[in-house]
């Protein structure tokens, strides 16, 4: 079956770590652009980073910046989200997804939940402070 499985969600502290996998079966993600989301409650999806099928591109969201580190492993079909510091402002669902894309050299991937196509089921993360 084609899907994305994410892992990796847990309850930490304020300040703790985290690292999510995505992690696509039955088809071949190292093509394709791939983003982090969460969500909260009824809010919209909200971008978190993103990544090119090369990794080379990559782009985050501002509240991401600095704390968290999207990175890729084509060789386990895999994409990663590499949590520090998180913040009582951090916990939501986080659903990875990717857009079908192969994006050419000078075109980033994209940070709009509707510019992707498939998505993974979430994982939980919870910050207690």
């Amino acid at each position: 079956q084609v899907q994305l499985v994410e892992s990796g969600g847990a309850s930490v502290q304020s300040g703790e770590s985290l690292r999510l996998s995505c992690t696509a079966s039955e088809f071949t993600l190292g093509h394709y652009s791939v983003a982090w989301f969460r969500q909260t409650g009824g809010n919209e999806r909200e971008a978190v980073a993103c990544i090119k099928g090369d990794g080379k591109g990559i782009r985050y969201a501002d509240e991401a910046q600095g704390r968290f580190t999207i990175s890729r492993d084509n060789n386990k079909n895999t994409v990663y989200l590499q949590m520090t510091s998180l913040k009582p402002m951090d916990p939501a669902v986080y659903s990875c997804a990717t857009d079908w894309l192969v994006l050419p050299d000078g075109v980033n991937c994209p940070m709009k939940y509707y510019e992707y196509d498939l998505w993974g089921q979430g994982t939980q993360v919870t910050v207690a402070s």
